[in-house]
């Protein structure tokens, strides 16, 4: 026997999909209001129309008591079925379409009524507030039934009250006006509803397209993976809405920008960050893809991916280690390069050497390596005198080798005095290397490439120009070579370039000083760079040299 088809049951309940749910509701809500005003509506609708109803029979008791000879005829006549009081109220009655027009006496005696059998009794319900010249309306039960009537005092010509009128309107009729009304008002409340439906059926609609038909549980579930995914990566991200204002950045966006949720949320890139590239970019105004950015220390790369909604992501990435390690990698390929070209410039002259030998010419000989020698101990000796510091001074005979390796003649000015008493020697370190790589760059392949470096003290001032005989810079790109990111140059195996300038500006800034290209003497760039706060007092350098000796110590240690 096959087996038997799973029983499927009817499930009751919220419907899963989101946008059946918010349709549901929307429906739910609408009925309820449609209801609810319907019952307002009709709550106090049978008291208003109780209330016109005895102010109509109220109207019609005064235009009945205004009649001319009215109050003579009652005074003046016997109650009669075919009297003159009779006839005129009838002839009111049929008119007014009223249920009864009762005229009476002083006594309650009526002079009128429909039912000619009644002319001449006594009135059912209590005529006396009306005699005593007072208007009454209301509600009764009379010989006729339930009605909405209003009495009126009857006067002569003399204002005495000789009588009074009583005006009834049907009841049944005043129950029928609300019926009547009835089948409209629901009339109205469906159309109402109609409308309150296809209003949130066209709100589903748009939920639909807006949340692409996911549940609710979805959408907790997204919500909840959001943030863990945003909390959780090791990457910067920044949203912003479509007036540019920062709605959420994560923990990570937080530390390599430097600023807190509170800071940041609700501003723009401009008024949390402040002024600068790092603010360009975020908000737009730089456009690419894997832009350089420099915040504070760190070195980031930005990308920005606009949103539908009009707003926009941007991605953070630290890129300070990776950055430094390339920076290592230079200076290490530099090393190799100078040691290489130690090594091919021995070997020269040590098969010139062997030659010498070879040929038996031994003073020629000693007087060779006593040149060579003597050439590289005056080129370190120059530097040396000039700049005590041994960090820079290593740097600058380092690059000169490479300087020659590749042509370039590497010259430190006569002008140039930099005594032991640097504050951040390995930060001027930074700012020379970068420069001079620059330099030398610039004019290497050119005739007669020449780079000269000038470093001199002023006081606590330190003062640093470089100058090439390279090309040069325009006038209109001088402030852009200090941008993050602006290069003309080709990029590195290692990633981006247009950071050393930058970093050189930085540095500058941080100390209370400055950077600045312009043209020099007889053609190419000098950059300028002042560091107010470089050098320290003389006073301190015993202070300062024990602090370096305990350091190297703990080093050691």
């Amino acid at each position: 026997m096959s087996p038997a088809p799973p029983v499927r049951r009817l499930r009751l309940g919220m419907p899963r999909r989101m946008v059946s749910q918010v349709l549901l509701m929307q429906l739910a809500i609408a009925a309820g209001v449609v209801v609810l005003a319907t019952g307002l509506f009709l709550a106090p609708l049978s008291d208003q129309l109780d209330d016109q109803a005895m102010r109509r029979a109220l109207a019609i008791a005064q235009t009945t008591a205004a009649v001319p000879r009215l109050a003579d005829d009652l005074r003046d006549t016997p109650p009669s079925v075919h009297g003159p009081v009779q006839r005129e109220a009838e002839r009111i009655r049929e008119a007014s379409g009223a249920e009864y027009v009762v005229i009476m006496d002083l006594h309650g005696t009526r002079w009128s009524h429909p039912d000619p059998a009644q002319v001449g009794g006594h009135v059912s319900t209590d005529p006396s507030e009306a005699l005593a010249g007072r208007e009454v309306m209301g509600i009764d039960n009379g010989t006729l039934g339930r009605s909405a009537r209003g009495k009126v005092p009857l006067r002569d010509s003399d204002a005495r009250i000789v009588g009074a009128v009583s005006v009834g309107i049907e009841y049944d009729s005043v129950r029928a006006r609300l019926i009547h009304a009835i089948p409209g008002l629901f009339a109205y409340a469906g159309g109402a509803l109609a409308v309150g439906a296809l209003a949130a059926w066209l709100i589903s609609r748009r939920v639909h397209r807006q949340t692409r038909d996911l549940a609710f549980s979805d959408i907790s579930a997204l919500l909840s993976e959001r943030e863990a995914m945003l909390h959780g990566i090791r990457e910067g991200v920044v949203a912003l809405d479509r007036a540019g204002r920062v709605r959420l950045l994560n923990d990570e966006a937080q530390r390599l920008l430097g600023i807190g949720e509170e800071r940041a949320v609700g501003r723009t890139p401009d008024e949390a960050l402040g002024e600068g590239r790092t603010a360009d970019v975020l908000a737009g105004r730089v456009t690419g893809t894997d832009l350089i950015t420099v915040r504070g220390q760190r070195v980031l790369i930005a990308n920005r991916m606009p949103t539908d909604d009009g707003g926009a992501v941007a991605t953070l990435r630290d890129r300070t280690e990776l950055e430094q390690l390339g920076r290592e990698l230079d200076s290490t390929r530099g090393l190799i390069d100078a040691l290489r070209a130690q090594d091919h410039e021995h070997a020269n002259r040590m098969h010139t050497l062997l030659g010498l030998l070879e040929l038996e010419r031994y003073d020629d000989a000693v007087e060779f390596v006593g040149e060579v020698v003597g050439d590289h101990r005056a080129t370190a000796e120059q530097v040396t005198e000039k700049i005590e510091d041994p960090l820079l001074a290593a740097l600058l005979v380092g690059k000169a080798t490479v300087a020659a390796e590749r042509g370039v003649a590497l010259r430190v000015s006569d002008r140039t005095r930099l005594p032991d008493r640097l504050v951040d020697p390995r930060g001027l370190v930074t700012v020379v290397g970068n420069l001079v790589d620059n330099a030398l760059d610039a004019v290497a392949g050119t005739a007669h490439a020449r780079v000269e470096v000038e470093l001199r003290a002023e006081g606590r001032i330190a003062v640093l120009r470089v100058r090439d005989t390279g090309p040069g810079i325009p006038v209109e790109h001088r402030e852009s070579v200090f941008t993050e990111g602006w290069s003309t140059k080709k990029p590195p195996a290692h990633g981006k370039r247009g950071i050393g300038l930058s970093l050189v500006r930085r540095l500058a800034e941080r100390q209370g000083g400055s950077a600045r290209v312009d043209e020099a003497l007889g053609g190419g760039a000098e950059f300028t760079v002042v560091l107010p706060e470089a050098l320290a007092e003389p006073a301190l350098e015993p202070a300062l040299a024990a602090s370096a000796k305990g350091t190297a110590e703990e080093e050691s240690r």
